[in-house]
């Protein structure tokens, strides 16, 4: 059985990662034959957004501590993640991507990416293992694969040249397709990037687990 390691930002679209994104990940992951283990950064988030009035509140949260709802607490430190014992890695999105897993949520094109997640990212890139990115985590792409990398995070012009800034290849893509990179053994969807609704989501998320997972073979 093929083995997947998922990475979550935390809870939530506006401060986390996007719940509908990481729960149709590992839904596809199953129904596809294949194992999941969720892992976060032990990190505290940028900040924490009241998802009812979109407004930030004063709250301190933990980025692993808010990813273990979605996972019904199960749910291990980044920093126990080992690539030798995954046949693959998938990074659903959401804002925490952009605020938790690096800066670019500040800084744009000028961002830095948190240490634990360049170093695993980095990881299944010279274990030359496929992996797949969603919504806004292909913004890490240029950092974690090098220049000329290929991802699309749908049609946002002004992500897209940010990612063409860093050194990447942005493709744009409709919401239901995805991306994929054969060099690099990457695939990348925009999800909730363009979704508009649930089905729109799961069909590219359903697309991408798919060729992770063939990649993997």
């Amino acid at each position: 059985m093929k083995k997947v390691a998922v990475i979550l930002s935390g809870s939530g679209v506006f401060d986390g990662a996007e719940v509908n994104e990481a729960v149709l990940t590992l839904l596809h992951i199953a129904k596809q034959g294949a194992s999941y283990e969720c892992f976060a950064p032990d990190i505290e988030q940028m900040h924490t957004i009241n998802h009812l009035k979109g407004e930030e509140s004063g709250d301190k949260r933990n980025v692993l501590e808010e990813a273990a709802r979605i996972t019904r607490g199960e749910v291990k430190p980044l920093t126990d993640l080992d690539s030798a014992e995954f046949d693959a890695l998938i990074l659903p999105g959401g804002f925490g991507v952009a605020k938790n897993f690096c800066d670019f949520a500040v800084k744009g094109a000028d961002m830095t990416v948190n240490d634990q997640v360049l170093k695993v990212g980095k990881a299944f890139v010279e274990a030359k293992k496929p992996a797949g990115y969603m919504c806004i985590s292909p913004v890490l792409l240029p950092h974690i694969y090098g220049k000329g990398v290929k991802v699309t995070i749908g049609n946002d012009g002004e992500v897209a040249s940010a990612i063409n800034k860093m050194g990447g290849e942005h493709v744009n893509c409709g919401v239901r397709d995805i991306v994929v990179d054969d060099k690099h053994q990457l695939v990348t969807t925009p999800a909730y990037m363009l979704a508009e609704n649930l089905p729109d989501a799961e069909e590219g998320i359903s697309k991408l687990v798919e060729k992770v997972l063939y990649m993997a073979a």
